[in-house]
């Protein structure tokens, strides 16, 4: 799977620069964060909240990716609670928690002063650990035992009542960073009676890839269950909301063969984290893509309906960026907050009307003529197919190899729609 360079490019650069003394040229994902006046060096207690909203929580970076001011976005969708993202080893080493590998936790105080000004609101936040880039305390850490104990900083620090573990490239290929990860999880379960787990990690058109699923026969040999067990169905060959759809149903046939479950307790145990606008690899999700995923996780009583990220919730300016993925824009047509909506609807809340909006549906670069790929497909020389804004011809005969200008060189692309 390609890397999610929206999620995690400022951390590395942030980091290579801190090695080298040197001042970078400002890249469009990487904006400093601004100045926050000094706060209490932990948040306030958390507002008692439903499991809906912690389920429904979008990812939102606080020090990265210009962050939004909370508060605002509250105000004008009626989202109450936000996934932080995300909690790292030191890039340096060692086995204590930092946001983004850079930021100390025990010292932090500009995470807590988001978390306070969201809790002041009413509203409360989920700590997501790893996500794709950077090193994971579960690599860095010798122990499940170890492990647990950083996150239970992290928790402690910040009173925390939700805790998402992101386990994709490349820990998730590491057996041993898996265990410990897991094992981390099941001891923090028993340690927060009532701590709300969520576990996140990369889709395919099958549900999720084999690195995915030896994850899933971890948490079953520790006999671990957590609220969820969540894909990211993007950055893989994805067209819209039917390939998304067709891999939760695939993803929910995973679950049952792992654990034994029938297809409604697997769909109760079942999440999707979705990237609004356009991808890394140039696929497009529209809100009319998100409203029908959020028809058929709400309809299969699903467990979880989250996105990346609130950061990049907002039109880019100029409009027109569909040559680029960015983290602080989605380069697709929008109203402020569009998407974060889903997740109020998700959580059983009614977002606000005011001021209107009217969702286009059209991503940026046009239709496509050609018919959008198809993973189980098959086809040969000469064949079109569309994916991600463009037209692409296959070289010859092939099935299951999402069009891009790497791979086996089987696709020519013939440019933007």
């Amino acid at each position: 799977m390609p890397p999610r360079h929206v999620r995690t490019l400022a951390a590395t650069v942030a980091a290579a620069c801190l090695a080298l003394g040197a001042a970078g040229t400002a890249l469009a994902t990487n904006h400093p964060a601004p100045a926050r006046p000094a706060v209490a060096a932990t948040a306030p207690a958390p507002t008692s909240l439903g499991s809906n909203w912690y389920a429904a929580a979008p990812y939102l970076m606080p020090l990265d990716n210009d962050p939004p001011d909370a508060g605002a976005v509250m105000d004008a969708t009626g989202l109450k609670a936000f996934q932080l993202a995300f909690v790292l080893a030191p890039n340096g080493g060692g086995c204590s928690p930092t946001w983004d590998g850079l930021h100390p936790v025990a010292s932090d105080t500009a995470v807590a002063g988001v978390i306070s000004a969201i809790r002041a609101k009413g509203g409360d936040v989920s700590a997501s650990i790893g996500g794709y880039n950077g090193t994971k305390l579960g690599q860095a850490c010798g122990t499940p035992e170890a492990t647990a104990a950083a996150y239970q900083q992290v928790i402690d620090k910040y009173g925390l009542k939700a805790l998402d573990f992101d386990l994709e490239e490349p820990e998730y290929e590491n057996t041993a960073a898996i265990h410990n990860e897991i094992g981390a999880a099941k001891i923090l379960q028993q340690k927060n009676p009532g701590l709300y787990l969520s576990v996140t990690t990369a889709g395919t058109a099958d549900g999720t890839g084999w690195f995915g699923k030896q994850m899933l026969n971890e948490a079953k040999s520790q006999s671990f269950v957590p609220d969820n067990f969540s894909i990211m169905p993007f950055d893989g060959g994805f067209t819209g909301a039917a390939a998304q759809t067709s891999a939760l149903t695939n993803f929910n046939a995973v679950l049952r063969s792992t654990f034994g479950w029938d297809e409604a307790t697997a769909y109760a145990h079942e999440g999707i984290s979705q990237m609004n606008g356009r991808s890394d690899t140039g696929e497009f999700f529209t809100q009319a893509d998100f409203q029908t995923v959020l028809d058929f996780a709400t309809s299969h009583h699903m467990a979880r309906f989250t996105n990346w990220s609130v950061n990049r919730d907002r039109q880019c300016t100029p409009p027109d960026n569909n040559g680029r993925t960015s983290g602080t824009c989605s380069s697709v047509p929008q109203g402020a907050w569009d998407f974060t909506k889903f997740s109020v609807k998700f959580a059983g809340a009614t977002p606000p009307t005011t001021p209107p909006t009217t969702p286009p549906t059209t991503p940026t670069g046009g239709s496509c003529a050609a018919s959008p790929y198809s993973a189980g497909t098959v086809y040969v020389g000469g064949d079109t197919v569309s994916a991600g804004g463009h037209t692409w011809k296959a070289r010859w005969w092939t099935q299951g190899e999402a069009p891009s200008t790497g791979g086996s060189g089987v696709w020519q692309d013939l440019g933007a729609c």
